[in-house]
């Protein structure tokens, strides 16, 4: 049987994402989480949001098998088990078979190519309601400079292993999200450098 995987910053950053998405989730309906990774975050969320069906997401087959195993483990019948979603395929949005409410991306765009945050955008301008929420949570540059000093330090880093990937530019995510009537409803600053950016479709 497929083991949870467990990453040490999504168990220190649960509790501020739960709090900061807790006033702009719909009180029920269904959203969709990209990039899942561990499913440590969207377990989270489906116990403390009961109400609101969780789907989750992820192109990689480990982390869809992690996803699962905590599926099980809480046994939460809000919990959905995850899709095989890769937002650089410019038709992944025809995946999403059932309406949604919202969208969540954690700690992805930075570890992806800037095709990634593309795509999602184009899709979630796609499935979204109007009013509907996309919820963005990581490190970003403000006016091109990094957060903080030490996300220029992660930035350097995240550029070593791949040229791709790499801390977005606040200004430039927004400028793209407005193309696809995504309107930029919220900045918040979170704990260890990092940033909640709030859209809303139009």
């Amino acid at each position: 049987m497929p083991e949870k995987l467990i990453y040490p910053s999504a168990t220190r950053n649960a509790g501020a994402i739960i709090q900061c998405l807790s006033q702009y989730l719909p009180a029920e309906g269904r959203i969709l989480e990209i990039a899942s990774g561990s499913g440590q975050h969207i377990s989270g969320l489906a116990a403390r949001f009961p109400a609101i069906s969780w789907q989750p997401s992820d192109p990689d087959a480990e982390a869809r098998a992690s996803i699962s195993a905590w599926a099980r483990s809480e046994n939460g019948a809000n919990l959905l088990l995850p899709l095989d979603i890769d937002v650089t395929e410019v038709s992944w949005s025809e995946k999403m078979a059932n309406a949604i409410d919202g969208i969540v991306a954690i700690n992805m765009l930075h570890v992806a190519p800037g095709r990634a945050c593309l795509g999602l955008l184009q899709g979630a301008g796609a499935l979204l309601p109007s009013g509907g929420v996309l919820y963005l949570y990581g490190p970003y540059k403000i006016d091109g400079e990094p957060w903080a000093a030490s996300n220029e330090a992660f930035d350097a880093s995240l550029r070593a292993r791949n040229p791709q990937w790499g801390i977005r530019n606040r200004a430039d995510v927004v400028d793209a999200a407005a193309g696809h009537d995504l309107e930029f409803a919220d900045c918040i600053t979170m704990p260890a450098n990092n940033i909640s950016l709030i859209f809303r479709k139009a």
